[in-house]
């Protein structure tokens, strides 16, 4: 009887492959033949789960989107229904900062996605900005919990989005070296205690 393929698990393992071929050498180094070699699978096979690279890079992109999704499922499901909104942004922040080996390499994937937005080369600004624009209405919401008296959106959006950025510098930071992992949380509590600084 033929072994049963669960194909998610196949695209998933491909998808892990690219991203290590891309944290290492970039977006031009994930051709077919260097993902398939990461991955121990043939090129026709990366082929018939991703007509093209731009569909593997797509995938290998939402990947790493629904990894940080579910690491911040898990930070806030330990903090509990009732955690205040800068445990919450705090939780969600950390997530994003390369403070292991495993985010160091999302973020070196998603450094160069962003330069490949920046030159237009395989992803477009649209495709790069539901990840960002999810955080930043999130952080609004939680701003929104703790300054319920606060006139308007602008401003929370603004301080929402200026965490969004922060957060996004102090991560290339660390992965440029110009910041220890220590140093990016520090920097991070101290952000938090400027914007919740009427707690």
């Amino acid at each position: 009887m033929p072994r049963l393929v669960d194909h998610e698990q196949r695209r998933r393992e491909i998808t892990t492959a690219a991203r290590a071929v891309i944290a290492a050498g970039g977006l031009d180094a994930a051709t077919f033949q260097s993902v398939a070699a990461q991955a121990g699978v043939s090129v026709r096979l990366i082929q018939y789960y991703f007509g093209t690279k731009r569909d593997l890079m797509l995938a290998t992109h939402r990947a790493v989107v629904e990894d940080w999704g579910r690491v911040f499922a898990e930070a806030l499901g330990a903090l509990g229904p009732d955690a205040a909104p800068r445990e919450v942004i705090r939780a969600v922040s950390l997530g994003l900062i390369p403070l292991d080996d495993v985010r160091h390499q999302d973020n070196l994937v998603f450094a160069a996605f962003h330069a490949a937005n920046l030159t237009g080369n395989t992803v477009t600004s649209e495709e790069m900005m539901g990840a960002p624009r999810y955080l930043i209405a999130s952080f609004t919401e939680q701003l929104r919990r703790e300054r319920p008296g606060e006139t308007g959106t602008r401003a929370l959006e603004l301080d929402a989005e200026l965490i969004v950025l922060a957060v996004t510098g102090i991560s290339q930071a660390v992965l440029a070296g110009g910041a220890t992992r220590e140093r990016a949380v520090e920097l991070l509590d101290h952000l938090l205690d400027r914007v919740f600084a009427g707690e």
